[in-house]
């Protein structure tokens, strides 16, 4: 069934990367969860990169033990980041690809490629109580491979409508394969370089019960504040929607 309400999820990811630049203590991700939090994000995400550039081992410890929403933990599928996601038992793991060179995410999992390897990160994940989520491009071979693998959640990568918005064709594949995840049971997730600007025929994809957005919350902070930041992108959705917070997943 689509689903009738949305949650907002922040990724701190980019506190990180600037506390990074100087290698010290702040600005503190720890802090900004908090800060997310009282403002009304429904739930933290945190990317953990295997080159370590933003979030660090550290950090997710830190969430952890911070976060009182809901934890979704975005990491390559490779035993050593897997191992730390079931030590540190997120409510939620989301597998990504990731490629050194690139600057940010650049596209979805490649599913085609070794999906035993895919099947198996999952089985474990659930094994241990976490939910298993994929980041996938939105094509509906992307979303029947998903299912074949058996994952709880898949976020639609928004990155193609987010470059190009006004196409019609963008937002239409980001719909398609939103229906057509939900009708075959899986939960739908968004997100990659969704701003004010353009969120809101995203949000308004009635099958979508999830978004995470961290580049532009966090950029738009350094001129309104954090709480602030959190707040207008909670009213963009909602007046996209008109509906209430949906619940966290089971």
């Amino acid at each position: 069934m689509p689903a009738t309400r949305q949650r907002l999820y922040i990724n701190v990811d980019h506190v990180a990367t600037l506390r990074q630049a100087r290698r010290g203590s702040e600005p503190d991700p720890l802090e900004a969860a908090r800060v997310c939090e009282a403002a009304g994000a429904d739930g933290i995400t945190a990317h953990l990169r295997e080159d370590r550039r933003h979030v660090q081992d550290s950090d997710v410890r830190g969430l952890r033990k911070v976060i009182k929403t809901y934890f979704n933990l975005e990491l390559a599928c490779v035993p050593e980041m897997l191992a730390i996601a079931l030590a540190t038992k997120p409510e939620q793991v989301t597998l990504v690809p990731e490629r050194r060179e690139e600057v940010t995410t650049e596209g979805g999992l490649d599913l085609a490629h070794d999906p035993g390897r895919i099947r198996a990160a999952i089985e474990e994940l659930r094994s241990a109580g976490i939910r298993a989520s994929l980041f996938i491009d939105p094509t509906a071979d992307s979303v029947e491979r998903s299912c074949d693998l058996g994952c709880d959640a898949v976020e639609l990568h928004t990155g193609r409508y987010s470059h190009a918005p006004e196409e019609r064709a963008r937002l239409d594949e980001l719909r398609h394969a939103a229906e057509r995840a939900a009708a075959l049971g899986i939960a739908v997730h968004a997100g990659h370089g969704l701003s004010i600007a353009n969120v809101r025929p995203v949000s308004a994809i009635a099958e979508i019960e999830e978004l995470n957005i961290g580049h532009s919350i966090v950029s738009r902070a350094l001129f309104v504040g954090l709480r602030a930041a959190v707040a207008e992108m909670k009213e963009a959705m909602r007046s996209a929607r008109m509906f209430d917070v949906a619940p966290p997943p089971p």
